[in-house]
């Protein structure tokens, strides 16, 4: 008898309990995409799926872009920068270089450098005209001096996050830049950006 009654209480003390968590996650709004177009986003911070939809689209866009069809019908070579991390996220951007590399290596229109490593766009031009008198790579595929010859394009890139309050919702912009830029000028020749936006409660953590 006194098992039963001990049972009634803590039923009665857990349902309370329940009903109120219940309660507090109903009462936050929910998450949505700015772009009713792509999936349910499990929060306003960026995902794998957010990665992968950018990286395609900018990739897409440079390869119809016509820049990288070569006039012999050969191969460019890229020397790929890092991604700059402009953000409040611990972003891995090895995960977002990887797809950007695998998309471009898959269209047969270049092959990606990995002579010259570094991850800062303006050291890694410093370190390809450094490659000038070593014995280990063909000479006549390196820059002389005041002109870049290889690799034939720099890819660098850089994704920003800006926050907006509207009321009782926030709103979070993230902006993933590309630039081409050609060695042999240190001209940017094409630059492509993905805007991502997403939708949701302004106490909505973005991390």
């Amino acid at each position: 008898m006194i098992l039963k009654k001990n049972k009634v209480k803590l039923l009665a003390f857990t349902i309370p309990f329940i009903f109120s968590a219940c309660t507090s996650t109903s009462n936050q709004a929910p998450v949505t995409y700015v772009n009713p177009q792509t999936s349910q986003p499990m929060s306003l911070a960026l995902e794998y799926k957010d990665f992968k939809a950018a990286a395609d689209e900018l990739v897409k866009e440079l390869l119809e872009s016509g820049i990288l069809d070569h006039p012999q019908g050969g191969r460019y070579v890229i020397a790929v920068a890092t991604i700059k991390n402009d953000t409040t996220q611990n972003i891995d951007v090895d995960q977002l270089l990887s797809d950007i590399k695998s998309t471009l290596l898959k269209s047969g229109k270049v092959v990606i450098s990995g002579a010259v490593s570094t991850t800062d766009k303006d050291e890694m031009l410093y370190e390809i005209r450094k490659l000038r008198g070593n014995k280990e790579f063909n000479q006549k595929t390196l820059p002389g001096q005041g002109q870049l010859i290889a690799p034939d394009f720099l890819l660098s890139g850089k994704i920003i996050q800006r926050t907006y309050y509207l009321g009782n919702k926030k709103k979070v912009e993230y902006y993933f830049i590309l630039k081409l830029i050609d060695t042999r000028t240190g001209l940017v020749v094409w630059e492509g950006k993905k805007v991502i936006g997403k939708l949701g409660g302004k106490n909505v953590s973005t991390w």
